[in-house]
């Protein structure tokens, strides 16, 4: 499976560069896209869940990887819970 990777900007400007097992990724974010918190953590975990799931149709298991990430950018998220219309940009995709 083509492995990818993606750079997001949080709201303080602090940057995390994330894993995917799968380049379904690219099915829900876009590069320089800035999305409401909510909205992005809803597409991280759609697209991470995907990914995780077609390594195990191909593997015969999830990809803990996987749900580790989207477990980080849930945690970080949770910082700017309480931040008024907090942003998230997707930076690049590698």
């Amino acid at each position: 499976m083509p492995v990818m990777h993606f750079h997001v900007r949080w709201p303080d400007a602090s940057e995390t560069r994330c894993y995917s097992p799968s380049l379904v990724v690219r099915d829900f974010l876009v590069p320089g896209e800035r999305y409401d918190l909510d909205d992005f953590l809803l597409r991280t975990r759609e697209a991470l869940g995907i990914a995780s799931e077609r390594v195990r149709a191909k593997y015969g298991f999830a990809c803990s990887q996987a749900m580790d990430q989207l477990a980080e950018i849930e945690g970080i998220a949770a910082r700017f819970d309480r931040t008024p219309d907090a942003k998230v940009t997707v930076v690049a995709f590698d």
